[in-house]
């Protein structure tokens, strides 16, 4: 049987997505090529010729991220008119989801070499553009959604409050799991474990992680408003206590990351060392009010599918969209923190949104290769209430 397996895997640093955030001025499909033509650089004797498919994640498909932004990109990096192109939007798990389907091909045959990317300009592009018609929001879910969950859909962070709510989780504790973070990517960075899988672009973009702030504390972050509170959600939720805030949510960043996926006997032959198996992958609905609960059923089902108990994992990257979304699995999961996010997360590292799966998939890869562990797993929660989880078995050297 074929397997799939990761020969490289890089990451551009995370800026900050707003006007005079260091890659506001680069185009997102540059910002996406950059890190094709890196994975170019660091596999020897790759021709681009040969990628059977690149497979590129993004969520605001419009403007400048429209049109099938990653053929762009292919287009953009000099590669072959040849190589095909796809852009699939799974919200933020939308490159998450380009690495399963590049597993996916792989394994069964229909390609040998394959990329797996996501890009995001939130300085460009900016978040919520694609649900924007003549400035206005459009009704997105439609008359019969609107039925079935009366009162329609709620912003996310209403719902990173209602899941604070319904797990009995403090704002301290909020702020203490932000402060974290940011504390350990910046030992991260102090340390070089970022260096080998940052590829920084030449003609702009900050050296390291931009929205890493090393001195934060929960001291400071305890002085911030809650950032969604309005009353019009009482009569429908009832009281809150708002307790999500601008420190313990991520923040809104550029950023683009790339994976070259194959199998391990392609790579044999090329004199390419495979680095992780990508072992299991799945995707789960869940609801999408509470929305970003996702990532608990999705953990149970990818160990299920995988025969592999939460013990049996040494690394999880669960992606920080909120403080209380990766709080809430720890106590639904019961794994050891000291286990999830060891190099922080996208609270502190930053969160750009297409580009955060295939980022997170980068990071967990040289987590295992760094620590010696053998089984990693990432899940991440996505708007509408769907959830990836990913696992995937480090190669020895």
């Amino acid at each position: 049987m074929r397997d799939a397996v990761i020969v490289e895997a890089v990451r551009t640093p995370v800026a900050k997505g707003k006007p005079g955030g260091a890659y506001a001025g680069v185009h997102p499909v540059d910002l996406h090529a950059h890190v094709l033509t890196a994975l170019v650089e660091r596999v020897p004797g790759l021709d681009p010729a040969e990628v059977d498919d690149v497979i590129g994640g993004t969520v605001a498909q419009v403007g400048e991220q429209s049109t099938n932004t990653t053929r762009m990109a292919v287009l953009a990096a000099g590669w072959p008119e040849s190589v095909p192109a796809t852009t699939v939007d799974r919200q933020c798990g939308s490159s998450q989801q380009a690495l399963s389907f590049a597993a996916q091909g792989v394994a069964s045959g229909a390609y040998d070499i394959v990329v797996a990317s996501g890009a995001e300009s939130m300085s460009r592009v900016p978040i919520g553009s694609s649900a924007l018609v003549d400035g206005e929001r459009a009704d997105v879910g439609g008359p019969s959604v609107a039925r079935r969950y009366p009162g329609g859909l709620i912003p996310q962070g209403v719902s990173a409050e209602l899941i604070a709510r319904r797990w009995g989780l403090s704002r301290s504790q909020l702020d203490e799991f932000a402060a974290t973070s940011h504390q350990r990517a910046a030992e991260a960075w102090k340390h070089g474990w970022f260096d080998a899988q940052v590829v920084p672009p030449a003609a702009a973009g900050p050296a390291t992680d931009a929205t890493i702030r090393p001195g934060t504390t929960v001291e400071t972050l305890a002085g911030l408003r809650p950032a969604f509170a309005d009353p019009r959600w009482r009569e429908r939720f009832g009281d809150l206590d708002w307790k999500v805030t601008a420190g313990n949510s991520s923040p809104v960043n550029d950023g683009a990351a790339a994976l070259l996926v194959t199998t391990s006997d392609i790579a044999a032959r090329r004199g390419w060392r495979p680095r992780a198996r990508i072992h299991t992958a799945v995707a789960v609905g869940d609801d999408p009010i509470h929305m970003l609960t996702g990532i608990v059923p999705a953990t149970a089902k990818v160990l299920a599918r995988a025969g592999l108990t939460l013990a049996d994992i040494d690394a999880f990257e669960v992606n920080e969209a909120f403080s209380s979304v990766v709080l809430a699995w720890l106590a639904e999961t019961g794994a050891d923190p000291a286990k999830v996010n060891i190099d922080g997360g996208a609270i502190a590292i930053g969160h750009p949104l297409g580009a955060s799966g295939a980022r997170l998939a980068t990071t967990l890869l040289h987590t295992l290769e760094r620590t010696g562990g053998r089984y990693g797993l990432q899940t991440m929660c996505e708007a509408g209430g769907t959830a990836n989880a990913t696992i995937v078995e480090r190669i020895s050297a």
